[in-house]
């Protein structure tokens, strides 16, 4: 299972989606069908946490494929992604979105806690709704999500992965069987990031299921004020990436 993590991060982007995503806490489980993710590629990608280099906060992004990256989100919220690539170099993709489709009294429980729900597809439309509906947090990071037991595993759609040496007809056809049991994938620039990175032309790097109503939507970065003194006007955060 591991080699599924272990590919170019927009490949992994592309074939998590429909994924089941499980998490087992002390209060009980909840099961999530992915179906909004973003790929972010390192020191390849502007948009990346990990564009810069090594620092404490994207540590697990340097290791091991298949391992949650969770960071908390301007001291607000934590968004969950998972490692891709290989050892040492930072690749991970940021889990959008997603439908509850076990454990969703938990869930809502959980997400009412945290703020309002109008109703169970927002659950889990967006990254921070995702991670508390599942009951993910900064605790979690580096978790193992290759396994069949732990506290997290997660379930690739069928047609997702055919295993290597599979030939291009055999890609077709999973193609196919992806299509016929997720829907469609569209793609597009990702959510609220600034500068190079946010460009639609250079990183169309967020995939979504078409027509799924849990998919969030899109909103460009935030524009940065300097502070002055004269208005005293706060500079704005980066947007979410991972």
């Amino acid at each position: 299972m591991r080699d599924f993590f272990e590919r170019p991060v927009l490949a992994v982007a592309r074939d998590l989606l429909g994924a089941h995503l499980t998490v087992r806490g002390p209060d009980g489980t909840v099961t999530v069908r992915l179906t909004e993710v973003e790929a972010y590629d390192g020191g390849n990608d502007p948009g990346s946490h990990a564009y810069r280099g090594r620092t404490t906060r994207n540590a697990t992004m340097f290791g091991t494929a298949g391992h949650l990256y969770v960071y908390r989100h301007l001291g607000l919220h934590h968004c969950a992604n998972i490692v891709c690539g290989p050892d040492g170099e930072p690749s991970a993709v940021l889990l959008r979105a997603a439908e509850v489709t076990d454990g969703v009294e938990l869930a809502r429980e959980r997400r009412l806690a945290a703020g309002v729900v109008r109703a169970d597809r927002d659950l889990a439309r967006g990254p921070a709704r995702l991670t508390v509906a599942l009951g993910i947090d900064r605790s979690d990071d580096g978790v193992d999500v290759t396994g069949t037991g732990g506290r997290v595993t997660l379930e690739p759609a069928p047609g997702s992965w055919p295993p290597p040496g599979r030939t291009v007809r055999d890609r077709r056809a999973a193609d196919e069987t992806l299509i016929r049991t997720t829907g469609v994938v569209r793609t597009g620039p990702r959510v609220g990031v600034s500068g190079e990175g946010g460009r639609a032309d250079l990183f169309p790097w967020r995939f979504w299921l078409d027509g799924e109503p849990t998919v969030s939507d899109y909103r460009v970065a935030a524009a940065r004020r300097r502070r002055t003194a004269a208005v005293g006007a706060a500079a704005n955060g980066r947007a979410t990436t991972s």
